[in-house]
């Protein structure tokens, strides 16, 4: 539990006119007379014919633009919120996370795993929220200034948070929007109202893009293998997601259970990212426990397995600066598109296993 503050662990018509010939002037003697002019001469002016009036194109209409964190229209209205989410036994079934746009797993400390859930299209209630680490700044940087909301934060993590550029809700310092569930334990019982805190703050960055490509088509798929099963860990927390055909989507599951939302939806995504980063510890938060948190480095380089439609496809991600987005290429140097529709992005340590079937 962190109080203020320790953590627990666990989106032309042309017209020409006609050619008008003139017979010549004669420029010497008054006496002579100009000759007449050609019968051939007045036979062409006589039978020109005007130039046809070209048929105006149509143009088609231009594609509607489409939020740039699921590749679906419309682009949503109002600020985009990140959230930080319990992800552990005690939390579960979160409140919301069924309804992101995008959904980071991260190490935290002692070997579990949290969420970072990124909202632009839906703003529900969102629980359990808990508490920022100091990579968490890092990694939502490439969105804008947009709005991390958080329990609080030890160590270094909520002064990293103030001084980035983010924009912050915190409970330990009472801001509105947050509230306690009586139904639940703490510190699993933190709810973040999204709508209310969106319209308290409409200046607040919306969506933009993070580099993100997205296509429907399925067909470059095509020489890519099968993957219909993916299991990897976050820290020492085991994550899986199988491919459901019927809905094109991974479901999450954690020790072979189905994964749902309080709100009783399955958790799925149609896009699984996994990608390798560097992660290294922070001495300067630590929890009751004695366990350091961990720090994902987002910035920089590295391997990254995409699942879509079934199949996966190998590459790199690419991220120069905190204000960059992150781009997905494959072995040949071009984009992987992703399915519309949003994604996870499990944020791995490098040289952690993979598997897929």
């Amino acid at each position: 539990m962190r109080q203020p503050h320790r953590r627990y662990s666990l989106g032309r018509v042309a017209v020409i006119a006609a050619p008008v010939l003139f017979g010549a002037t004669a420029c010497g003697s008054s006496s002579k007379k100009a000759p007449p002019p050609s019968p051939i001469a007045a036979s062409s002016s006589s039978s020109a014919s005007p130039t046809p009036t070209p048929t105006p194109t149509t143009s088609a209409p231009p594609a509607p633009a489409v939020n740039p964190l699921t590749g679906l229209a419309p682009v949503p209205a109002g600020p985009v919120l990140a959230v930080k989410i319990d992800d552990t036994g005690n939390g579960r079934p979160q409140h919301g996370v069924d309804l992101a746009d995008i959904v980071y797993i991260e190490q935290a400390e002692g070997g579990l795993s949290r969420l970072v859930a990124v909202f632009g299209t839906n703003k529900p209630v969102a629980e359990p929220v808990r508490s920022v680490r100091t990579s968490d700044p890092e990694l939502l940087l490439q969105y804008g200034q947009i709005a991390l909301v958080a329990s609080g934060g030890g160590g270094g993590s909520l002064p990293t948070l103030y001084q980035s550029g983010l924009n912050a809700v915190i409970d330990d310092r009472g801001d509105p929007g947050l509230s306690r569930d009586n139904n639940r334990d703490q510190p699993y019982n933190l709810t973040a109202d999204l709508s209310k805190i969106s319209s308290l703050h409409p200046s607040w960055a919306g969506a933009q893009s993070i580099g993100f490509t997205w296509s429907a088509d399925p067909a470059p798929l095509a020489a890519t293998p099968t993957a219909n099963e993916v299991d990897t860990r976050v820290g020492s927390t085991p994550v899986q997601f199988r491919f459901d055909a019927a809905s094109a989507k991974y479901a999450r599951y954690i020790n072979g259970n189905l994964q749902h939302a309080a709100d009783g939806n399955v958790i799925a995504t149609p896009n699984v990212i996994v990608q390798f980063c560097q992660v290294s510890s922070d001495p300067s938060d630590v929890d009751v426990n004695g366990n350091p948190s961990q720090y994902t480095h987002s910035v920089g380089s590295g391997q990254v397995a995409v699942f879509r439609n079934g199949h996966r496809v190998d590459g790199t991600w690419t991220r120069a600066s905190n204000s960059s987005g992150t781009t997905l290429t494959d072995g040949a140097g071009q984009p992987i598109a992703l399915a519309p529709g949003g994604a996870w992005v499990v944020l791995v340590a490098t040289g952690a296993a993979l598997s897929s079937s």
